[in-house]
């Protein structure tokens, strides 16, 4: 029997990890999106990447949790068709950013099961 899954990214625990990663810390993350999104930009042109995303913006805006903030909405849109080696890429780069403020998170997909995320004080 084939699991059934309710959203796109629910099949690839990196991809939930990633997506996971931007709902629980869009503040702190979204610089990195941002950076995440000039990288993809260069390999492709923001004009490609500005058509991709008004094809796939939804009409009836803000229905998502990362619908309200449009530079975590691109990312999340484009995390939906690069390759997975980008996908892992971006998934370091969120977490080491969480690091550099202060922030641990190991991720549930290494061998270490304890708590994810400890915040220093």
């Amino acid at each position: 029997m084939n699991p059934t899954y309710k959203r796109w990214y629910d099949h690839d625990p990196l991809l939930l990890e990633v997506i996971e990663l931007l709902r629980n810390y869009q503040t702190e993350l979204r610089a990195q999106a941002e950076i995440f999104l000039k990288k993809i930009e260069e390999k492709v042109s923001k004009e490609t990447i500005d058509k991709f995303y008004a094809m796939v913006k939804p009409v009836n805006a803000n229905n998502r949790w990362y619908d309200k903030d449009p530079v975590i909405s691109k990312t999340v849109e484009i995390l939906r068709i690069v390759p997975p080696e980008a996908q892992k890429i971006c998934a370091q780069n969120f977490i080491r950013t969480l690091k550099e403020m202060g922030i641990e998170y190991r991720s549930p997909n290494s061998s270490d099961n304890s708590d994810n995320v400890d915040s220093k004080s």
